[in-house]
């Protein structure tokens, strides 16, 4: 399967729930007026981004990518475009199963992009029957979302309501999927039948347009100018925005739009801290900074420059996020649902960085591109508007230099991130937050540990989306939960769920010797635990050491303690005091603990359950362990250290 359909099937798909909380009111795109939108854009018939015949595609390509578009149309004309069963709908309501539907929908919209390209490339017309084959086969769907997103209708889950269509994700990419499909191949369609534009035109405007102009879905605000958004924000609005400026012949309603768009994409930036970061993770930007640069780029190109905002130095921190929060190889800091492993946009991440300025990030960019995501050229799944400009800069993408970035200290203060690497190889993340995070887990307090490169203490992430995950349901999903973090259950009581579940007198310092988070994780846990104050410290030694440090008070008496690693490595715990993880090729981890206070033991996760399945190939098919430290004795003040270091020698 391809990685990007992979890696967005298993992106925040939920039906997303406004979060109430401060924002700023920055308002980066709206400090352009509406009269200013009205003068400065483009009319549809001059917006020409890309080419509309072969000849200058074939200037643009390189040579072999040309020939891997012809070759993946050729296989789209043996694919036949069937209905998506009803029942296949009704998986989701029936026993949680939301990965059929994805599937059959995604391959056909997939299909239809890759007949699209090769068409526009070559221009004989061959491909231009299937094409509309594929048109006619998706404007004939009653629902051109999925099926877990069909719960935003009035009617609620199950088949879709005809007449009440909404605005999800995968509606809004399949508009903009045939808008593009009528930019590029327009003529050829005609000559198939007079009736497939207008077609296109239509379902746009019933399906994405016409309700756009009074929504008030959750992922927008549900009306409120305050709450904070997450990435469905910027990702349904880059992709009305290629609707607006391609389809909607009226300049009024066009104008309008676009500025509504503006004020959606407006109101995710405010929802960000001034560090630009964001609590979703890295997992997620390809979805959230991605797509806010999705958007801005196509209004800068709509408007020859006028509204543009790269240089906003807001903007430059967002963009910034995604190579500070890599640790090495194809693996990025993770928090909540986001995954260990990831592969960025490379070209993208290059466009981006040379959009604002910024060398480090066209760099990173560039070497992700080559070394990460050189298979996936001229096939990525989703982001139709990115796709095309990403197309466009292979050739010059191939002579900028590439080199692959690395923080040595971060500290995002408005998500409570920090990280830090050693000379040695040894990297520490940790990290306080809350626990009413978009695609939250209750990880308060959580850090992770690398060493060359390599994970030694994890965070699992999230396993295969279900009907489950975003339910009342999520937090018996174990990973999820606090005591499948590296954090303590205390007096059997986990943390608990809700932005009042949070770190407190959270500090961070950083000198010449050390890195280190200061917090106070006692709020994150409910009343029962019984816990008045629980400081722990989070220290990366620059001599090569991670140190953690726990005091705790307690309000009542302490009845039991234990302490969680999570891990891929091999263990032994064969020697008192003595945790030794294995990594590959390198020389062992050992985390040192004090065996007068603790007992050791391990345990192998099963991964039965349905919503544990992705958890395989997110970690190479590795065993996932928890080591499960236990106190021996329950003082009412205590405090315990661990030190992680990598060992010269075998254990």
């Amino acid at each position: 399967m391809n990685r990007y359909f992979k890696a967005v099937s298993l992106m925040a798909i939920c039906l997303p729930l406004a979060v109430i909380g401060q924002i700023s009111h920055r308002h980066l795109l709206q400090k352009f007026t509406p009269q200013e939108v009205a003068l400065s854009l483009v009319s549809r018939e001059d917006f020409k981004p890309f080419p509309q015949n072969p000849g200058q595609w074939q200037g643009i390509l390189p040579d072999t990518l040309a020939a891997k578009l012809l070759s993946k149309g050729d296989a789209a004309l043996k694919q036949v475009f069937n209905d998506i069963p009803a029942t296949v709908m009704l998986d989701f309501v029936r026993n949680g199963n939301r990965t059929r539907y994805e599937q059959l929908s995604f391959e056909k919209r997939s299909w239809l992009q890759d007949l699209v390209m090769a068409e526009a490339v070559e221009g004989k017309g061959r491909f231009a029957d299937q094409i509309v084959n594929g048109i006619w086969s998706i404007c004939e769907e009653s629902f051109w979302g999925i099926s877990a997103h069909v719960g935003i209708q009035k009617s609620g889950s199950g088949l879709p309501d005809v007449k009440d269509p909404i605005v999800d994700l995968f509606a809004a990419e399949t508009g903009s999927l045939l808008a593009w499909t009528d930019y590029l191949v327009g003529p050829q369609l005609e000559k198939v039948s007079k009736q497939v534009r207008p077609r296109i035109s239509y379902e746009i405007e019933r399906r994405i347009l016409t309700p756009m102009t009074t929504a008030k879905y959750g992922w927008m605000g549900g009306g409120n100018p305050e709450a904070k958004l997450n990435n469905w924000a910027p990702w349904i609005a880059s992709n009305y925005l290629a609707m607006l400026l391609l389809i909607e012949k009226d300049t009024q309603k066009r104008t309008e739009g676009v500025y509504r768009a503006m004020r959606i994409v407006d109101q995710y930036l405010d929802g960000l801290g001034d560090d630009g970061a964001s609590d979703e993770g890295p997992g997620y930007w390809n979805a959230a900074g991605g797509c806010v640069y999705d958007a801005i780029n196509l209004l800068s190109d709509a408007t020859r420059g006028k509204i543009s905002i790269y240089q906003e130095p807001f903007v430059k921190r967002m963009a910034s996020y995604i190579y500070e929060t890599h640790i090495a190889g194809n693996y990025f800091i993770n928090v909540a649902d986001a995954h260990a492993t990831l592969v960025p946009d490379g070209l993208m991440v290059y466009r981006f960085g040379k959009a604002i300025q910024n060398p480090e990030l066209a760099n990173f960019g560039s070497w992700v591109f080559y070394q990460l995501g050189k298979e996936d050229e001229g096939t990525q799944r989703f982001f139709r508007s990115r796709y095309l400009y990403n197309l466009l800069a292979v050739k010059e993408c191939s002579a900028y230099p590439a080199q692959e970035q690395y923080a040595p200290d971060l500290w995002y203060k408005d998500v409570q991130l920090m990280a830090s690497r050693a000379e040695n190889g040894l990297f520490v993340s940790a990290h306080g937050g809350n626990n009413g995070e978009s695609h939250n887990h209750n990880d308060v307090g959580d850090f992770t540990v690398y060493a060359q490169g390599q994970p030694v203490i994890i965070d699992v992430g999230s396993g295969t989306y279900t009907a489950k995950t975003f339910s009342k349901d999520r937090y018996n999903i174990w990973y999820n939960t606090s005591a499948y973090h590296n954090l303590p259950v205390i007096n059997g009581k986990e943390q608990g769920a809700g932005t009042k579940f949070s770190a407190r007198d959270v500090s961070y310092e950083l000198t010449k010797k050390q890195s280190v988070l200061r917090m106070d994780i006692a709020g994150a846990y409910p009343p029962e635990a019984g816990v008045k104050s629980w400081q722990r410290r989070v220290e990366m030694d620059k001599k090569g050491e991670v140190l953690i440090s726990d005091q705790y008070t307690m309000d009542t008496p302490l009845s039991s303690l234990t302490q969680t690693f999570m891990t891929v490595s091999s263990l032994d715990i064969s020697k008192p005091g003595k945790i030794g993880f294995g990594i590959t090729g390198q020389h062992p981890i050992v985390l040192v603990y004090d065996p007068a206070l603790w007992d050791v033991t391990k345990e192998k996760i099963a991964l039965t359950a349905p919503e544990d399945q992705l958890l395989k190939s997110s970690w190479a098919h590795q065993d996932i362990w928890r080591v499960l430290l236990t106190a021996k004795f329950h003082d009412k003040v205590k405090t315990y250290n661990f030190r992680i270091y990598l060992k010269v020698f075998e254990i």
